[in-house]
């Protein structure tokens, strides 16, 4: 994925950047390490961090789902937008990556916020769903293996409240759903994914082209 907007030429990111980020240190610590890591290209966007962290806020969310943890940095910037009763439920399958992050969330003081699940997500979610966590979670954010973009999705709407709002990530896949001529198996689900959320009419939703692209998805009353 993108680790700024792609689109805008580097001179307007950066102004972009500059007349508007407010990145706390530790996050900054955080990118900067994840930039060394072999997969940062799974890193978000800093702007897409405060993005999210201003909708937690804005919403007064309480109760978080993160499907995708990597090093952590979308998570502490969720878990520092929540307040201090919050709870962030974080699914990912790697040890490794995930005491990255266990190490960040103690250090920017929000690892009491966070509970995190070592299993496959649908696993988690499935658990979460039987356990009767039906319409309690604000706010999911998706961004994990894109074949299983749909499930997640359609277990996060049985998550979230009415009202509630899923965030999901690498929509535009730097591009290339665009491109007819792409037919690359994971650009092909992820076309099919945008257009079966288009189409939900259980959700009020905008694909927003930044980073690598972010749909917001408004559960509906």
């Amino acid at each position: 994925m993108y680790k700024k907007s792609f689109g805008l030429s580097e001179q307007l990111y950066q102004y972009v950047v500059a007349n508007s980020l407010r990145e706390p240190k530790i996050l900054t610590q955080l990118r900067h390490e994840t930039a060394n890591h072999p997969q940062a290209r799974m890193q978000i966007s800093p702007e897409q961090g405060q993005l999210m962290a201003l909708l937690i806020q804005l919403m007064g969310a309480k109760k978080v789902l993160e499907i995708g943890v990597f090093t952590g940095y979308s998570s502490t910037c969720m878990a520092l937008a929540l307040p201090g009763d919050g709870n962030l439920i974080a699914c990912d399958v790697s040890e490794e990556y995930t005491s990255i992050a266990r190490r960040y969330w103690q250090a920017a003081g929000v690892a009491q916020k966070i509970t995190l699940h070592l299993a496959p997500a649908l696993k988690t979610l499935d658990q979460l769903l039987a356990q009767g966590q039906t319409e309690t979670f604000d706010f999911a954010f998706i961004d994990a293996d894109k074949g299983n973009y749909a499930d997640y999705y359609d277990r996060a709407l049985q998550l979230i409240r009415p009202g509630g709002l899923i965030a999901i990530d690498n929509v535009l896949w730097s591009g290339r759903v665009a491109d007819p001529a792409d037919q690359d198996k994971i650009t092909n689900t992820i076309r099919a994914f945008n257009q079966k959320v288009a189409q939900d009419d259980r959700v009020t939703v905008s694909l927003l082209p930044i980073a690598d692209g972010l749909t917001l998805a408004l559960k509906n009353l």
